[in-house]
């Protein structure tokens, strides 16, 4: 028996924000001082390290799961499945549902719970819930359904990531510029066919103050509302990811019995270019290699970081538009990795 992923989907925000959008913004440091610097070199500097070129945002009327049950009935249309046969929902998020103009986050109920109503679905026995991973969440479901489908548990899981953080923004936080809001969605099961998940690793370190390079908090010590946002110390997210995931790539990459030169696509959480390209070419140096062209799938520079969906919309666009150039053929072994808050890293092969 194998896990294979049987439909994809995805929802694509329709409001883009160019980094131009950003001029007339008032950034501000931590301690709530002044760059010193004008907004243009700001973000010019931003957009040469991240490549983000511009976001998407959701329409003010949507929420997480509304977006979440979009990409939903997109991979449950294309894996031509009835949604009563789901056994699982495994929906990953971070900030939950916020309306527009709030801050409040609503997570009760699970995201997953309000997917599965606003799907129709009757069948009690279809296990809906959220996991709150960081922006691994996405992968991490994955993992946590194949482990349902491997051990009897489930023989079908609908596995979404699902974020609006343009709704815990801060506009003087610079770092800000980053979030972007998107969902993306699976369909995974038994399947007599070869191939399909060979191998995951999953991996949190929480110790020595790692638990806080990306937070829910205040936005800097001037903040006399005390209103939180969603916050992330680059710098720091940028060195621990070069020094733990390619690692666990590499970890991943062995346990499948797979060879370097087997590896035909890399699909990596939607972070940073910079990171992302530095990642993969630190994993490669691990095999003393260096990365073959068009291995690296990306959607960032249009798209943002819109956290647990990056994965699955870019998965999803190259699986059904060729994205960017890049195609999938029957018997490519790709790999999926991912860091986020927690701070967690996950990695996933599959072969198609």
């Amino acid at each position: 028996m194998s896990i294979i992923i049987n439909g994809t989907g995805s929802y694509i925000p329709p409001k883009v924000k160019l980094n131009s959008a950003f001029l007339s913004n008032n950034f501000i440091d931590n301690d709530g001082n002044s760059f010193g610097i004008e907004n243009q070199e700001i973000i010019e500097k931003f957009q040469s390290i991240t490549g983000i070129k511009q976001r998407l945002y959701v329409s003010n009327d949507l929420k997480s799961s509304d977006i979440a049950t979009e990409a939903a009935k997109k991979a449950i249309k294309d894996s031509k499945i009835n949604s009563e046969s789901i056994d699982y929902i495994i929906l990953a998020h971070n900030i939950g549902d916020i309306n527009y103009g709030t801050k409040q986050m609503d997570a009760m109920p699970a995201l997953a719970a309000r997917v599965k109503a606003n799907l129709e679905i009757k069948n009690p026995s279809c296990v809906a819930y959220d996991i709150l991973f960081g922006c691994p969440g996405w992968l991490e479901g994955m993992i946590q359904a194949k482990s349902f489908i491997k051990s009897g548990m489930a023989k079908r899981c609908l596995v979404i990531g699902t974020e609006t953080l343009s709704r815990v923004i801060d506009p003087s936080d610079r770092d800000g510029m980053i979030f972007a809001d998107g969902a993306g969605a699976v369909i995974i099961e038994s399947s007599e066919k070869s191939g399909g998940i060979l191998s995951n690793k999953s991996a949190t370190y929480s110790n020595e103050g790692i638990v806080n390079y990306i937070y829910y908090g205040e936005s800097n010590s001037n903040n006399i509302d005390k209103t939180k946002y969603i916050k992330m110390q680059g710098h720091k997210v940028y060195e621990f990811a070069l020094s733990k995931v390619p690692n666990a790539m590499k970890e991943c990459l062995d346990e499948s019995g797979k060879k370097i030169t087997d590896l035909k696509k890399i699909f990596i959480h939607q972070a940073n270019l910079k990171m992302e390209k530095a990642l993969v070419k630190r994993f490669y140096k691990l095999y003393d290699s260096e990365p073959p062209n068009n291995v690296l799938p990306t959607n960032i520079e249009r798209f943002g970081n819109s956290s647990v969906a990056t994965i699955p919309t870019l998965f999803d666009l190259v699986i059904k538009e060729n994205y960017g150039g890049h195609k999938i053929n029957n018997g490519d072994l790709i790999l999926f990795a991912s860091v986020g808050a927690g701070m967690n890293i996950n990695a996933l092969t599959y072969q198609f």
